[in-house]
């Protein structure tokens, strides 16, 4: 039987998580490519063997690919590039994730361990569900968009493009966060976020930029 071979762009700690979750989901073998190589040649016990050029040229040796990159707008700006070359993106759920069969995760998204997701919740392209977080009932997330590792969303929630929802943060149901919008680390969103701020504290408040 033919080993089931995953490329992942990005060789970084994310890149090393992303690994450990595919293998547990049942692929055989991960190539890391990154834009770094080849001053960069290994992340973790896998090797580099290219940038994203080689990983074009070489698409075909594989049966799927992921983006592994943390920062949300470039990870689906690479996603949608190497879309155009008829890379076939895949989605990551760990095993011991929790995910509705009525929910629905687009490509390139990877959920993992002790994550859970509820009934009739939508996750875009490309979004990372970081380890413990909770994506509660009807949320809507967008491409993009990172929940970081013990964060929760209750139920309804909109999240817009690359957003990023910090450790430990929680929103409340119904709540609307636009795109781009950075949510801090413990902050308690209480009320709709436009997009483009970054917000923390609890209530959450828009940090004013120094001049």
């Amino acid at each position: 039987m033919k080993n089931k071979r995953l490329a992942i762009l990005g060789a970084s700690g994310h890149g090393k998580v992303v690994a450990d979750a595919a293998l547990k989901c049942g692929w055989d073998e991960i190539i890391f490519f990154d834009d770094a190589w080849p001053e960069l040649s290994a992340v973790g016990v896998w090797q580099v063997v290219g940038n994203t050029q080689q990983l074009v040229e070489q698409a075909v040796c594989f049966e799927g690919a992921i983006v592994a990159i943390g920062d949300n707008l470039i990870r689906i700006e690479k996603q949608h590039e190497l879309e155009q070359f008829g890379i076939q993106f895949v989605t990551i759920i760990h095993p011991s994730a929790v995910v509705s069969s009525y929910s629905e995760i687009g490509k390139g998204s990877v959920v993992f361990a002790g994550a859970v997701i509820n009934a009739f919740a939508t996750i875009g392209c490309g979004c990372i569900i970081n380890t413990g977080s909770t994506i509660d009932h009807d949320c809507l997330l967008a491409d993009g968009v990172h929940v970081s590792p013990g964060a929760h969303l209750g139920g309804n929630v909109q999240v817009g493009k690359a957003a990023w929802i910090g450790i430990g943060a929680s929103v409340k149901h119904s709540i609307t966060i636009g795109g781009n919008v950075v949510v801090g680390a413990g902050a308690a969103v209480v009320n709709d976020i436009e997009s483009g701020l970054t917000v923390a504290g609890v209530p959450a408040r828009a940090m004013i930029k120094k001049l």
